[in-house]
């Protein structure tokens, strides 16, 4: 499996943590009775995108992600979500369509130019785009929805962050 596809598939591993993250929630809001969508306009900072905002965003970054090193036009997504259960189903429609490439989606993506969205006239080999791009940008976010969740006292700890690790026999 290609360094690329490896990267894919983590942050992918982690948006699927997110979901996770949205159920402990609920669970919280239904433990300590209030409506959990109070949570969606939560932050850190006043000038910092609230949690809907971030996992959206998150969510963005995985699909566009996948799609621009495989050379593919990415679905729309309008950000119409409003509530816990809404995001859950963004999170599934991403991960659902992710699942849909292959291997041999991101062969040559390592030295594939990807062109700037941001910065017209330029452009990153894929490599580089899936580093400091792509996956900056998806932790940045993850983790920031993360802080927000536990910021507001939803019960998540490293390993909910981590999820699941392979491990092999010694």
């Amino acid at each position: 499996m290609s360094s690329i596809r490896a990267d894919l598939r983590a942050i992918a591993t982690t948006l699927s943590q997110v979901d996770k993250w949205l159920t402990k929630a609920e669970s919280y809001a239904a433990a300590k009775s209030f409506d959990p969508t109070v949570l969606l306009s939560s932050r850190l900072a006043p000038d910092q995108f609230p949690l809907l905002k971030q996992i959206q965003v998150a969510c963005d970054w995985v699909k566009n992600g996948h799609a621009r090193l495989a050379q593919q036009t990415p679905p729309a997504h309008a950000t119409q979500e409003q509530t816990i259960p809404e995001l859950k189903a963004r999170i599934a429609s991403v991960l659902s369509y992710v699942a849909t490439f292959g291997d041999d989606a991101f062969a040559g993506a390592e030295t594939r130019l990807i062109t700037s969205t941001r910065t017209p006239g330029k452009g990153a080999l894929g490599s580089d785009y899936l580093r400091e791009t792509i996956l900056r940008n998806f932790y940045f976010h993850a983790t920031t929805a993360y802080a927000i969740l536990r910021h507001n006292g939803v019960d998540l700890g490293k390993a909910d962050f981590i999820g699941q690790v392979t491990l092999h026999d010694l």
